[in-house]
């Protein structure tokens, strides 16, 4: 009898672990135990964005309490090496002024396996968005093929995300966040949608004759700004040879923002710097962003002589000295162009 008891519990168990391996639970969610190759089907579907993506789960996850979110899109090229430009630019989160505590609210959007894998590693909020069969692992150089595709699936996500009612920053990876950008950049300003970058400030921030810089921007979610990133994205097949940058501020000339009714404000270099007009003040820089420079090595090395010129800074209590002070010159980027004839940006 004991024998029967111990056989027919057995079955029940065994029973119990296949229902389990092969069914899914009823809201859908994943199976306790399932093959590895059944592990690989559910991973490529959650790639996709639709409807049980996992995109909202991370972007609510990221969030702060309005709906906004940093993000930032990484590949192969930029974890590894021996100082990755992924690392550098955490650095910046570190060393800057009340930077720690925005991590929380960063989302990485990794396009390829190895960069979801580093994210992971560091316990940052991440994300695995699908390259729809582009190889977006290698250093992408600038105004390339790939570096083109590249942009344009940046800017389909992006255009999700406002879809889904999420505002956002978003940061290229060379961009330092020295000091919290948040407080200039009136994030709480309903009346702007769009705040941008400029390589050179022209002394105006609304004037649309500033030369923009799609490196970092604040874009609000509303109904205009998603007009905005439609038409945006549906221009892409007729703009060879142009990378998205350039598309969005012909979009700005031919007067799109003022048909929308946008309220876009172009950011001050003097807080939102980068290589290609440096903040002249220490003390109220925000962010420096490696722009006008072609490749990782050189964005590296210019940002790591940046990072020390941001430690000399802060080294020094004596406000006469720290007026003084200047950036080291940009001279890898500034090799960076040779034979290259493309412009700046």
């Amino acid at each position: 009898m004991e024998n029967r008891n111990i056989t027919l519990f057995c079955l029940l168990f065994a029973g119990l672990v296949l229902f389990l391996m092969f069914n899914q639970t009823t809201d859908g969610s994943k199976p306790l135990f399932v093959f590895q190759t059944h592990q690989c089907q559910s991973f490529t579907k959650s790639n996709t964005i639709g409807p049980g993506d996992g995109l909202e789960s991370a972007l609510s996850e990221a969030s702060m309490p309005n709906k906004t979110v940093i993000i930032a899109i990484v590949n192969k090229a930029y974890v590894e090496g021996d100082k990755p430009m992924l690392d550098m630019f955490l650095d910046g989160f570190w060393l800057g002024e009340d930077t720690r505590g925005l991590i929380s609210h960063l989302l990485l959007v990794a396009v390829d396996q190895t960069s979801f894998e580093r994210c992971k590693f560091l316990r940052l909020h991440c994300y695995k968005l699908k390259a729809d069969g582009a190889d977006f692992e290698a250093e992408e150089l600038y105004m390339s093929q790939d570096f083109i595709k590249m942009m344009w699936r940046r800017t389909l996500f992006l255009k999700e995300m406002l879809k889904r009612g999420y505002s956002f920053v978003f940061t290229d990876i060379d961009v330092l966040w020295l000091r919290n950008p948040f407080p200039r950049l009136i994030s709480f300003n309903e009346n702007i949608d769009l705040q941008i970058s400029v390589d050179k400030f022209n002394g105006d921030e609304w004037s649309q004759a500033n030369p923009i810089n799609t490196g970092f921007y604040m874009v609000r979610s509303n109904n205009r700004t998603i007009s905005l990133f439609e038409e945006w994205y549906a221009r892409r097949n007729n703009s060879t040879g142009l990378k998205e940058q350039d598309v969005l501020n012909n979009m700005m000339q031919e007067g799109f923002f003022r048909e929308l009714g946008l309220s876009v404000r172009f950011l001050d270099t003097l807080y939102f710097s980068g290589f290609c007009e440096v903040s002249k003040d220490f003390k109220v820089v925000r962010t420096v962003h490696a722009n006008c420079c072609r490749t990782i090595s050189a964005k590296v090395a210019d940002l790591t002589a940046g990072i020390h010129d941001w430690k000399r800074f802060k080294s020094l209590s004596d406000s006469n000295q720290t007026s003084t002070l200047t950036w080291t010159s940009h001279v890898n980027c500034e090799g960076s162009w040779k034979n290259f004839n493309v412009t700046l940006g």
